[in-house]
């Protein structure tokens, strides 16, 4: 289980021990992890799970699908390594990665 640190905004780290195989909404969800709300429970359908992602495993994903994309046009500070962390999957090299947090989800 590869461990994830959830930095929020304010620079708190939550350390979450994700399961490979889970979405990082998940594993943030399992582990209350303030910060991602998953109003949608992970369809893709409302950008309450935004996450800054680290270049490296940004650039290591499929690229966000045409419905995530319009879902990130929705939020309200999108940068160049956003993603819904529903839509990206843990795998066993983000061990260690950091993932930041927005200041709000709405």
């Amino acid at each position: 289980m590869p461990t994830i640190h959830f930095v929020s905004h304010d620079g708190a780290i939550q350390d979450v021990e994700a399961h490979a195989g889970l979405s990082l909404m998940q594993s943030a969800v399992d582990a209350g992890v303030d910060g991602i709300v998953a109003e949608c429970g992970g369809c893709c359908s409302c950008a309450t799970c935004h996450v800054y992602l680290e270049p490296e495993i940004y650039n290591s994903l499929p690229a966000p699908t045409p419905m995530e994309q319009g879902m990130l046009s929705c939020v309200l500070e999108p940068a160049e390594t956003s993603r819904l962390s529903c839509q990206v999957m843990v795998t066993e090299d983000m061990e260690g990665t950091s993932v930041r947090l927005p200041r709000s989800q709405f």
